[in-house]
């Protein structure tokens, strides 16, 4: 569904894709993880065409994103939902009103059966009710699900989620774990998830893909990757705390 085909991209002096090739699966998750500066964000911003490739091309489905401009960019965009690191919420408005948001800018729905909608989504993510709201009234947590709320109101093939669980604490971050799986088994879609948290990465995760020196060290589904002896992983893993899938299924208590 999504396809990099020898992407290599460069700030400076500083190669952070070399020459990278992967594809992504409809209906998976994808997972990458990485220390800070391994290029995850820069992965997933070239699926939005918020950053282009030096060379190399990104295919959504037919689609070249790269080389895509105009009505025919505006339409691959529209597969996409994206939950920011930040939340990005609109401070301005209410909670309500920044779910609505998308559906405003780019549907002829009517105000009616957009609130609905909006209302929908908030009772997806477990916050029925709280629409009046503003955002600086509401935990991180919530913010977090408020983006997500917003990312799925307009009923995307696949969900981008840029660092989901950065700046909560443990037990919110499982929450929305569990909330991103959720997600995708009852709405089906494809999800590529940028951490730096391998308790999420391996629980949410269909593959993990491990980024360092601009490549990936291994790509492979979680049991495949916590058996990996590619010393990058192996510091990963240990740094964490994470010695078998039993750790990380005990941190979700299953």
């Amino acid at each position: 569904m999504i396809r990099f085909e020898n992407v290599t991209k460069r700030f400076g002096a500083k190669t952070v894709l070399d020459d990278v090739s992967y594809e992504i699966e409809k209906g998976e998750t994808f997972v990458i993880v990485g220390t800070s500066g391994a290029g995850k964000s820069v992965s997933l911003r070239h699926m939005i065409r918020l950053l282009t490739p030096d060379a190399g091309r990104v295919w959504v489905g037919d689609d070249c994103v790269n080389e895509a401009g105009g009505a025919e960019l505006e339409r691959i965009l529209g597969r996409f939902g994206v939950l920011f690191q930040s939340g990005a919420l609109l401070q301005w408005l209410n909670v309500e009103d920044n779910v609505c948001l998308p559906l405003r800018q780019k549907s002829k729905r009517s105000d009616e059966d957009i609130r609905k909608r909006a209302g929908e989504m908030l009772a997806l993510v477990g916050l029925e009710g709280v629409g009046a709201k503003m955002p600086d009234n509401i935990s991180g947590g919530m913010r977090k699900r408020v983006g997500l709320a917003r990312a799925i109101v307009t009923q995307p093939e696949i969900i981008l989620y840029d660092e989901p669980t950065s700046g909560l604490d443990p037990v919110i971050s499982r929450q929305i774990d569990l909330l991103i799986d959720d997600l995708r088994r009852r709405l089906g879609v494809t999800s590529v998830v940028v951490t730096h948290d391998l308790y999420s990465a391996l629980y949410v995760g269909t593959r993990v893909a491990m980024l360092h020196k601009g490549k990936f060290a291994v790509c492979a589904p979680p049991e495949e990757f916590i058996a990996s002896r590619h010393p990058v992983v192996r510091d990963f893993l240990q740094a964490q705390g994470i010695a078998g899938l039993q750790d990380v299924r005990k941190a979700f208590g299953k």
